[in-house]
């Protein structure tokens, strides 16, 4: 059950959301034909083991809406009341989304993160709009609005989602009561204007840690995701609770250790990202699997991760004290509940 009434939800998310949120991709069966209920329940746990406040599952990978609601189930089975759950409003249309969001509710989400389809082509700012309202008038839950350049609206404004239209969706759409702020990367500006504009409105977060912390500096962030942070293992939640906490220093010692791990990603990231406009997930979930998550076999269409980057990944890991598995590379691919 909700644990807000609609009206309600932006209060509950300014008294509530505060914290790190991650992400956990959804496992397979071998064969790729079902889930994987075992490798599923392992991240979970882990999850719960490494202190996050809370987790986006993971839709933009090839599942069904039936199987997204097992995975939800699987997942509100193992972490009751311990972990927020995030919906992940990445399906293929507005309609499947709306479906997808209302089974979501049912199965525990306590917020959904709205992502907009790969064929939806707006022209104009009051196309992204229309989306959006009638996503969130469909939905009790809290919805995360996503500026980003993946979505491919600098056709429409070079910030990607013109700072206007998010003010007005912010004004009309009681239930949005969180703004992931990347517009303009990969330069900090449409974070910096969000959180001038918005954040005595609307929980404003800037999701990727090697930013969002030093940010924590110079302002209050009290929630930070969603992102891809359990590649650092527990060390994203203790550090951003220093910061919060006031002890920046302590934080920066630990920003400083990981920075050769951060700079390993950053690099690989630039050799994909480009103009594909799309999150790598299945270096994301190699990333995981180097910390003790599940991995295993991701279903086609899935972009292939190379064993130079999984190398360089895993060399910085070490170097960052980071600790990860010494498993071979090759077990990534089988995971570690394999069914």
């Amino acid at each position: 059950m909700i644990p807000y009434k609609k009206a309600d939800a932006r209060a509950w998310a300014k008294d509530n959301m505060k914290g790190v949120a991650n992400v956990v991709i959804p496992s397979f069966s071998s064969d790729l034909t079902k889930l994987n209920e075992k490798g599923i329940r392992h991240d979970l746990a882990k999850e719960l083991e490494l202190g996050f406040w809370g987790t986006l599952l993971v839709s933009e990978v090839a599942i069904t809406v039936p199987e997204y609601q097992q995975f939800f189930q699987w997942s509100k089975d193992v972490v009751g009341d311990k972990l927020v759950l995030i919906h992940h409003a990445g399906f293929n249309t507005l309609t499947q989304n709306i479906e997808a969001v209302k089974i979501a509710e049912k199965e525990g989400a306590e917020l959904v993160l709205l992502a907009y389809p790969q064929n939806f082509y707006p022209t104009t700012a009051k196309e992204i709009y229309d989306y959006t309202k009638a996503f969130c008038d469909a939905t009790n839950l809290g919805v995360i609005l996503f500026s980003v350049p993946h979505w491919g609206f600098e056709r429409i404004h070079p910030a990607g989602m013109p700072p206007e239209l998010i003010a007005q969706m912010i004004k009309d759409i009681p239930n949005i009561v969180c703004v992931k702020s990347e517009g303009g990367n990969p330069t900090p500006s449409g974070f910096i204007q969000t959180w001038k504009r918005h954040s005595h409105e609307v929980v404003v977060t800037f999701p990727v840690e090697a930013e969002a912390l030093p940010y924590m500096g110079l302002i209050p962030m009290q929630f930070m995701g969603t992102s891809n942070s359990e590649y650092y293992g527990g060390m994203i939640p203790k550090m951003f609770n220093l910061a919060r906490d006031g002890k920046f220093e302590e934080m920066m010692e630990l920003y400083w250790q990981l920075h050769p791990a951060r700079m390993a990603y950053k690099h690989v990231g630039g050799t994909f990202r480009g103009g594909i406009h799309v999150t790598h997930r299945t270096l994301w979930k190699y990333m995981a699997w180097l910390q003790g998550f599940n991995g295993g076999p991701l279903r086609q269409p899935a972009l292939k991760v190379s064993d130079s980057h999984m190398r360089q990944l895993r060399e910085a890991s070490k170097k960052s004290g980071l600790n990860p598995t010494s498993d071979p590379d090759s077990q990534y691919f089988v995971g570690r509940n394999p069914i």
